[in-house]
C-alpha cells in the first residue's frame, strides 16, 4: 500500500512540477518590468485600444470588445505591482503605480471622449455588465492572474497573458467608467471603476502569491515589522476590495431565486383554458415592491380566482410580492402595446422553433408573423347597420385584416377585408360610395370589398 501511494505522488509531483519549464528568475522579472513601460509605442496602442474597445461598447459587440483587448497593454503594470512587493523592489513599485496610475487616466480620458461625441448614448448590455462587478469577477481575476504569473514565468509565454486580458476584461470597465462621465450617470462610473480595482487587486495579489510560491529572490532583504506591515495592507486592501463584490454576489443570487420561483408559479398556477398569458416583467427592487405583473388575453378570470393566486404565491417562496395581472383590451390603459407585440413574439418564436443562423432574417419573420398574429377588433354590429342604413342591399358584413405577399416588390402587406352579402348586386357607384365611407370609419386607406 506504502509503494501504490509512493507511486502516486510520484505522478503527482511530475505532473504538476513547474521546474522543468520554468524559466530563470531574471528573464521572468525582465520581461514582467518591460511590460510596466507605458511611454511610446505602448500610449498609443492603448488609445487605439479603447477606442476600438468604447466603439465595440457602443454598439455591442463581444468581436470588437476582444479584438480591443488583445492589443491592451494594460496587463504589464498591474503584473509589475504584484512581482514589485513580492520581491521587495520597492522602485518597481513606484514605477508599476506611477504607470498604472498613467494608463487608467488616459484610457478613461480616452473613452469619455469617445462617448461625450458619439451620438449613440443607449447602455447596451455589453455595457451594463460592467457596471455591477461581484465575488464571481474577484474569482476571475485571482485565477487569471495566477495564470498570467505561472505562463509568465515559463519559457515559452504562449497566449496565456492575452487571454487573460480577455477573461479579466480590463479594458471595457475603463471605457464604461468613461460612458459614465461622458453621459452623466454617476453609479456606471463607480461601478466600472470599481470592477477594474477588483481585476488589478487581485491580478497583482495571484502575482505576488506565485511569485512567493516560486520563492523569486528578493531585491532586498527587509525586517520582519516591515513584512508585517506590508502583510497587514495587503490584507486591508483585499479585503476592502472583496467585501462589496459578496454583497452584489449575493443581491443578484436573490434576484435569480426570485425570477426562478416567479417563472415557476406562473407556468403551473396561471394556466386557464380560455385565457392565455402573453407577457410577465418581473419587478426585484430588494425590498417589499417586488412585484410579477402578467399580461392575460382571452376571457377574463373573475377577482375571487386572482385573490387565490394572490394566496398561492407564499408556497413558492413569494410572500412580498405583489402580484398585477392585467387582463382586457377594451380598458387601453391597462393595455401596453409593446408588452403585447413583445409576448406575441416570444410566443410565436417557441411554437416555431425557428432555426435561423441570420439575425436580420430571423427578426423580419417574427415582424411578419406578428403581423398576422394580433387580432384587430371591429364593431361590426355598429358597422353592419350603419352599412344598412346608406344602402338597403345590404344584408350582413363580416371584416378582417388580412397578410398579403406581393410576388412583385417581395413585400409584405395588410389589407382590412370587409365581405359583404347582398340584397341584391350593387351599382358602380353605390360600390365607391361605400368604399370610401368605410375608408373614413375604419380610418385606414387600404379596404378591399368583397361582394357575395
Amino acid at each position: 500500500m506504502k509503494k501504490i501511494a509512493a507511486i502516486i505522488l510520484v505522478f503527482i509531483r511530475d505532473r504538476f512540477n513547474l521546474s522543468h519549464e520554468q524559466d530563470d528568475y531574471q528573464s521572468t522579472i525582465l520581461a514582467i518590468e518591460k511590460g510596466v513601460d507605458f511611454r511610446g509605442v505602448n500610449v498609443w496602442t492603448l488609445i487605439f485600444a479603447i477606442f476600438i474597445a468604447s466603439i465595440g461598447l457602443n454598439v455591442n459587440s463581444t468581436a470588437v470588445i476582444i479584438g480591443a483587448m488583445l492589443i491592451s497593454p494594460l496587463m504589464g503594470p498591474i503584473m509589475g505591482l504584484g512581482l514589485s512587493v513580492g520581491i521587495n523592489d520597492f522602485a518597481l513599485l513606484k514605477k508599476s503605480l506611477r504607470n498604472m496610475s498613467i494608463a487608467v487616466v488616459i484610457s478613461i480620458i480616452t473613452s469619455t471622449i469617445y462617448f461625450y461625441i458619439s451620438p449613440l448614448n443607449e447602455a447596451q448590455s455589453e455595457l451594463l455588465s460592467r457596471t455591477t462587478p461581484t465575488i464571481y469577477d474577484v474569482l476571475i481575476a485571482l485565477f487569471g492572474g495566477f495564470a498570467g504569473i505561472v505562463a509568465g514565468s515559463t519559457r515559452e509565454k504562449g497566449t496565456v497573458i492575452p487571454g487573460v486580458a480577455i477573461a479579466t476584461a480590463l479594458m471595457p470597465p475603463l471605457c464604461t467608467a468613461g460612458f459614465g462621465i461622458a453621459t452623466g450617470h454617476f453609479f456606471y462610473f463607480i461601478g466600472a471603476a470599481y470592477l477594474f480595482f477588483i481585476n488589478a487587486v487581485m491580478i497583482s495579489l495571484s502575482t505576488f502569491l506565485f511569485v512567493r510560491f516560486l520563492k523569486f529572490p528578493l531585491k532586498q532583504e527587509v525586517d520582519k515589522a516591515h513584512t508585517v506591515k506590508v502583510k497587514r495592507y495587503i490584507y486591508i486592501v483585499v479585503t476592502i476590495t472583496v467585501l462589496p463584490s459578496i454583497y452584489f454576489a449575493y443581491q443578484i443570487v436573490q434576484q435569480t431565486i426570485f425570477k426562478t420561483n416567479a417563472v415557476k408559479f406562473i407556468n403551473k398556477e396561471l394556466v386557464f383554458k380560455q385565457s392565455q398569458v402573453i407577457n410577465t416583467r418581473y419587478t426585484y427592487n430588494r425590498t417589499d415592491s417586488d412585484q410579477i405583473e402578467v399580461l392575460l388575453t382571452g376571457e377574463k378570470i373573475d377577482q375571487a380566482t386572482i385573490e387565490k393566486l394572490k394566496n398561492k404565491l407564499k408556497y413558492y417562496s413569494l410572500n412580498k410580492v405583489r402580484l398585477v395581472i392585467k387582463q382586457g383590451f377594451n380598458n387601453s390603459s391597462s393595455l401596453d402595446m409593446s408588452q403585447l407585440k413583445s409576448g406575441i413574439i416570444e410566443e410565436i418564436y417557441h411554437k416555431n422553433d425557428l432555426a435561423l443562423v441570420d439575425k436580420d432574417e430571423r427578426i423580419k419573420v417574427l415582424e411578419n408573423e406578428l403581423i398576422g398574429s394580433i387580432n384587430v377588433r371591429y364593431p361590426i354590429k355598429d358597422i353592419t347597420e350603419e352599412m344598412n342604413a346608406i344602402n338597403p342591399k345590404i344584408r350582413s358584413v363580416s371584416a378582417n385584416q388580412l397578410v398579403y405577399y406581393n410576388l412583385d416588390n417581395q413585400k409584405m402587406d395588410t389589407t382590412i377585408t370587409v365581405n359583404i352579402r347582398l340584397k341584391s348586386r350593387l351599382s358602380l357607384k353605390e360600390h365607391h360610395t361605400i368604399q370610401k365611407w368605410l375608408y373614413k370609419r375604419l380610418k385606414n386607406g387600404n379596404v378591399k370589398i368583397i361582394e357575395e
